[in-house]
């Protein structure tokens, strides 16, 4: 088949509303039905609901003691207290029951005294109508409107309508969305094996365990349909079969984008008509939109990251609009961008991002930007919005940014930016656990150099470095001294062994840096500016070996892991890194020495009790237990305070 082409990319705000006003004019509805109250929680009111009893539904007591008839009581006082018959003049009473025919006001049992006779109640003080008494109708009165439409019922309206004898409701019937799957590659997540995947040999399919979450949390009813292979005929009797089965809505997933085996286009086309093909939006531009016998049905690309702003930007608000409720929404925040942010004019593109409170003030990081990187999804705390008109954004740029999780949680993190370490991950999960104050420990990876970097902007609390000073054999205190003006403490975290990570077996027999520049070995490097590339230099230079005769210098990973990785998936032969993440994926490793990895802490930050709890942490025997776990770290110093720098005039 042969290439799509994208008809003209619309704005997103514009292609939304050209597909939903084709979706109004189709005469497209839910329609209604009623639901018994257990079964309410979570559904959407279709029209106004008002109370079939009013609450109280008679003169109720608000305390337990006697009911009275107030105008009886008057004159009572310590000096002249007042006795009153019981069965006659005051009548026992408990807190809801309903009051005698005649009675009131209540007086509290804590302000009644016995009477001698036994037969009476003597009061001190005088009651007025009404005291302690709620009303016939004081919550809600019968016919009273409890909800309008478009109300989501939760745990409260459930409350409100039990007690105005609301027992069945009428909601808005939740739409039915059937997911389907599309790819030749790709299988069940549960079915496909390890070995199958590392081979290459298929792509498990999890996008629609995303979907599905994404449409359930929206109030409606999501079905994974079946995968389907690349074949246009098959996918086309797939939308056909979800429509019969009842679904309303249709999501295609995969196969939106422009490519010769991207189907979904057409396959909408030939069965209704689409509306948008393509919006002015990365990730996410390969969207289609359209209806087919009247339902919406839209295609997202299969990249999850593109695939999910596809979701969100259409799919969730659509839902919201049929269950007449709002559209989704997130608080929004200010913060200062860490690093510039090229992008392409004419395209709006939308950044996932870190943030941490900073000194009060909100920073934010960006992530990965690819649209098959699933986990800045999962690690995002916001996200950001580079207008269509623009270049990209300088750093130290003031953005807006949608916030993903809570204020209070964003507060509570400790931004750390710089080397990578599997420690510092160990370290977030311990600290979580063991404080109470909801304290977590944020990371970035950016390399040593840009951590003391950002220390100096203050642009988080604190960074990991092993800059190894090629003179005198001495890590960090150099750097520092050379791009630090403020005030730190130098706090070992761990010593660790640094070495080749080779595949198993080693089969190249790589046994020292001489090897590099062998004409048959592809290396993979650490980005510039990181403590792994530094000491990659001084080994080179130690031993007169110039960077350019080795292969691969040049490509570059931003951790240790994506080093590993690297050499596990043939991508290099050899890269220089952490024996634990050579353990983690199973490659040799040949040691070239043992490096002193240190957390680089400003002063103003060492009293905050986030710092402390972190400290605490770091210094106790359960993490020192299982960092030495993990292999190839020593822990003698771990938690010690190795050096403290004093700060300088900063150099304008």
């Amino acid at each position: 088949m042969k290439r799509n082409t994208y008809l003209e990319l619309k704005p997103v705000g514009e292609a939304r509303d050209l597909w939903f006003s084709a979706i109004e004019k189709s005469g497209f509805a839910l329609g209604e039905e009623e639901v018994a109250l257990p079964h309410a929680r979570g559904r959407v009111t279709s029209h106004i609901v008002q109370a079939n009893l009013s609450s109280p539904p008679f003169h109720a007591a608000a305390m337990d003691g006697i009911a009275v008839r107030a105008e009886e009581t008057f004159g009572a006082s310590a000096m002249h207290p007042l006795d009153l018959e019981v069965g006659r003049q005051a009548f026992w009473i408990n807190t809801g029951q309903r009051l005698p025919s005649g009675c009131n006001a209540v007086i509290m049992i804590e302000n009644l005294v016995a009477a001698p006779s036994g037969k009476s109640v003597r009061i001190e003080r005088a009651a007025f109508p009404w005291q302690h008494v709620r009303k016939l109708g004081e919550d809600m009165v019968s016919s009273e409107i409890l909800l309008a439409p478009g109300t989501r019922i939760g745990p409260y309206e459930m409350g409100a309508l039990a007690a105005a004898r609301v027992l069945t409701v009428p909601v808005c019937k939740k739409p039915v969305v059937a997911i389907i799957p599309s790819g030749s590659e790709i299988v069940p997540l549960m079915q496909a094996s390890e070995d199958a995947l590392i081979e290459g040999k298929c792509w498990p399919e999890f996008n629609s365990l995303i979907f599905a979450s994404l449409v359930e949390e929206a109030g409606a009813t999501a079905i994974v349909r079946d995968i389907v292979p690349d074949d246009p005929d098959i996918i086309q009797a797939a939308v056909r079969a979800a429509l019969e089965d009842g679904a309303d809505i249709v999501l295609l997933n995969a196969g939106s984008s422009a490519g010769s085996r991207d189907y979904t286009s057409h396959v909408i086309a030939s069965l209704g008509e689409v509306f948008v093909h393509g919006v002015a939006v990365m990730p996410g531009k390969p969207a289609v939109l359209g209806l087919v016998d009247g339902h919406p049905v839209l295609g997202a690309p299969g990249y999850p990251v593109s695939a999910t702003i596809v979701v969100e930007e259409f799919l969730l608000p659509l839902l919201a609009r049929l269950q007449h409720t709002l559209a989704p929404s997130r608080p929004e925040a200010t913060a200062r961008l860490c690093q510039a942010l090229p992008s392409r004019p004419g395209m709006e593109e939308r950044i996932r991002v870190k943030l941490g409170d900073v000194d009060g003030t909100l920073m934010a990081v960006p992530l990965a930007r690819g649209a098959g990187t699933v986990t800045s999804l999962s690690r995002a705390d916001g996200m950001l919005t580079i207008p269509a008109a623009s270049e990209g954004l300088d750093a130290g740029s003031v953005v807006n940014v949608s916030l993903l999780r809570s204020r209070e949680r964003i507060r509570s993190a400790l931004l750390a930016i710089g080397s990578h370490d599997n420690t510092l991950d160990l370290l977030d999960s311990l600290v979580r656990r063991r404080t109470s104050l909801g304290c977590s420990l944020t990371s970035v990876h950016v390399g040593s150099l840009g951590g003391l970097r950002a220390i100096e902007q203050g642009q988080c609390h604190l960074a990991g470095s092993h800059l190894l000073n090629m003179e005198d054999g001495v890590y960090n205190r150099k750097a520092i001294q050379d791009n630090l003006s403020v005030p730190v403490v130098l706090l070992r975290l761990v010593d660790r062994v640094q070495g080749f990570m080779v595949k198993p077996g080693n089969p190249l027999k790589i046994r020292s840096i001489q090897d590099l520049v062998r004409e048959d070995i592809t290396f993979i490097n650490r980005q510039r500016g990181s403590g792994t590339r530094v000491l990659l230099d001084c080994l080179l230079k130690k031993k007169g070996l110039k960077p350019q005769a080795i292969k691969g210098y040049t490509a570059e990973e931003f951790t240790h892991m994506n080093v590993a990785a690297a050499v596990l998936s043939g991508r290099a032969d050899v890269g220089l890194g952490v024996l634990a993440s050579a353990r983690a994926l199973g490659l040799d490793f040949i040691p070239v020495g043992v490096e002193e990895y240190d957390l680089v802490i400003p002063k103003r930050f060492w009293d905050d009790e986030r710092m402390q709890a972190l400290l605490a942490t770091i210094r106790s025997a359960e993490f020192k237990k299982q960092v030495e776990d993990m292999g190839g770290y020593g822990v003698e110093k771990t938690g010690e305070i190795v050096w403290e720098y004093e700060g300088r005039d900063r150099v304008a």
